[in-house]
């Protein structure tokens, strides 16, 4: 079925069941977490209000499986950041396309991204956040590079740790390919 892009792949790192089994704990962790700061019934009595913010287009897959976990009340707001360009293996800095919004003062907020790796993303997003003072201020990613990010970036949760690699698959990609693989997997030399 995926066979012109097993071509390319070298590896799996991460099977679809075991991303599905992580996606599913994630979910349930969060919702416990969340549901103690913001009430989950949508009432009047609740605490505040959950704002979601994935940094597209690498985390799409991930958080589309995750908000199905999550049984609250919640908005999406999205952001746009490039730092991995075309066919660059290696962060280019950080670009933001798509503004993030400016509603997020008084909110729990949840920024949900697809690799940890620099560090630089989630610094730069979550430092914009701060300056709205979000009531809370939490972050997921998919997967981190243990030892890799040069900034002191620690999310609040975490999928999987991974080597030093590069991947693709499950919203990650390769010079806008390979995000709809459904398992992480690393590249032949050929491919790249």
């Amino acid at each position: 079925m995926w066979a012109g892009m097993h071509r390319d792949l070298e590896r799996i790192l991460i099977p679809a069941a075991a991303i599905e089994s992580r996606v599913r704990d994630l979910g349930a962790q969060i919702a416990l977490d969340l549901e103690r700061v913001i009430g989950g019934d949508g009432t009047e009595d609740d605490h505040g209000e959950l704002v979601i913010v994935p940094i597209l287009t690498g985390s799409l897959v991930f958080v589309a499986d995750l908000v199905r976990r999550l049984p609250l009340k919640l908005r999406l707001e999205l952001v746009g950041v490039s730092s991995y360009p075309g066919k660059s293996m290696e962060t280019k800095g950080v670009s933001i396309r798509h503004e993030l919004p400016n509603i997020l003062s008084g909110k729990h907020v949840l920024v949900i991204d697809d690799i940890l790796d620099s560090g630089h993303t989630l610094d730069v997003v979550t430092r914009l956040i701060r300056d709205q003072k979000p009531a809370s201020l939490r972050t997921c990613v998919l997967l981190r590079k243990p030892g890799k990010s040069t900034l002191p970036v620690r999310p609040d949760y975490v999928g999987f740790d991974i080597p030093d690699e590069f991947v693709v698959g499950y919203g990650l990609d390769y010079d806008g390919y390979y995000r709809n693989f459904p398992e992480i997997a690393t590249l032949k030399p050929e491919a790249r």
